[in-house]
């Protein structure tokens, strides 16, 4: 049931995060992403918030926290685990392992990025769109 539960309401965090985009471009343009940045901030706030309210009160069922925390918010944005990844490490007095996780997450995933796109230029003969 939990994968069910995750599957649908990754759905509506995705719809979300479309119209937040759609919002903020037509607010701010296109020139900066300021839609991503927004996102990846509400999303680590409500993370946040989500996290010690499902900590202070243990009894709420898990099928709620899958709902909210890996459904909706999972498709709103995964920056938000991300960050609660990286704090958790932090407030557990992992500091160096914080810092290793968060820097490795951000310049790796850029590397793989550009690995990515450096694939598929080199398999159509170095076009791009």
């Amino acid at each position: 049931m939990g994968f069910v539960i995750v599957f649908l309401d990754a759905g509506v965090g995705g719809a979300v995060r479309h119209g937040v985009n759609l919002i903020v471009a037509h607010l701010l343009g296109l020139g900066f992403p300021w839609a991503t940045l927004s996102i990846n901030i509400i999303g680590s706030l409500l993370m946040g918030i989500l996290t010690e309210i499902f900590v202070m009160r243990t009894g709420l069922p898990q099928e709620l926290r899958l709902f909210l925390t890996t459904g909706i918010l999972g498709g709103f944005t995964t920056f938000s685990t991300f960050s609660l990844d990286a704090v958790g490490l932090w407030e557990r007095g992992e500091t160096s392992a914080a810092i290793l996780y968060a820097s490795a997450s951000v310049i790796l995933a850029f590397i793989a990025v550009f690995a990515g796109m450096a694939l598929v230029r080199g398999m159509v003969g170095g076009q791009t769109a």
